[in-house]
């Protein structure tokens, strides 16, 4: 048990250090100032004459979005440059990079929390399970009750999961009664094959 309390502790020390961080990053996000890379312009240029085609991109202001001021180095001497501009389409773009780094530190915390249950559901809960209920099985096998008695041990299940409100004694109790309704099920349509046969 003593190893058990260390990786619970250990769990919920990652998780409060997991949440202080990114509760620090979103206080960072939310007073920076906007990145100068939140905003571009953009030239697409086809080929012209012996020159192939190119995309130019420039982080200025969208009154300076054009071809004369992105295009750099002009590939054709100077008779061409405004015959090549024509041929350039220039857009202003603009994005927040704030948003998409709120965006991925949420969807990470999902994802990690997520992984916290899963920890929880693969090493804690048979723990749990263990204390409560001591070493014996739950539910035997139906080849260890018998055909007279199929759901015996189930029933004795139920009737002690009812008297206990714990919460996982709650879930405990609906996940077998989810399994009888299955077995059940099962033994119907059993029964329905045989007698069509």
């Amino acid at each position: 048990t003593t190893v058990w309390s260390g990786f619970l502790r250990l769990c919920f020390v990652f998780g409060l250090s997991f949440l202080a961080l990114t509760g620090l990053l979103l206080v960072q996000l939310a007073n920076a100032a906007k990145n100068f890379e939140d905003v571009r312009c953009k030239c697409i240029c086809p080929p012209y004459k012996e020159h192939s085609g190119y995309i130019y991109n420039k982080n200025i202001t969208q009154k300076d979005c054009n071809c004369l001021h992105v295009v750099e180095p002009m590939p054709v001497p100077g008779p061409d440059v405004e015959a090549y501009c024509l041929r350039c389409e220039c857009k202003y773009e603009e994005r927040s990079s704030v948003t998409i780094k709120i965006t991925i530190i949420i969807y990470l915390s999902i994802l990690g929390l997520l992984l916290l249950y899963m920890v929880y559901l693969t090493f804690v809960e048979p723990i749990l399970k263990r204390r409560l209920f001591g070493h014996s099985q739950l539910i035997q096998s139906d080849d260890d009750v018998g055909d007279h008695q199929p759901f015996a041990n189930a029933h004795d299940v139920l009737a002690r999961s009812r008297s206990r409100a714990n919460v996982l004694n709650k879930v405990e109790y609906a996940q077998q009664r989810w399994k009888l309704q299955v077995q059940e099920q099962r033994k119907s349509v059993f029964d329905r094959h045989v007698v069509l046969s």
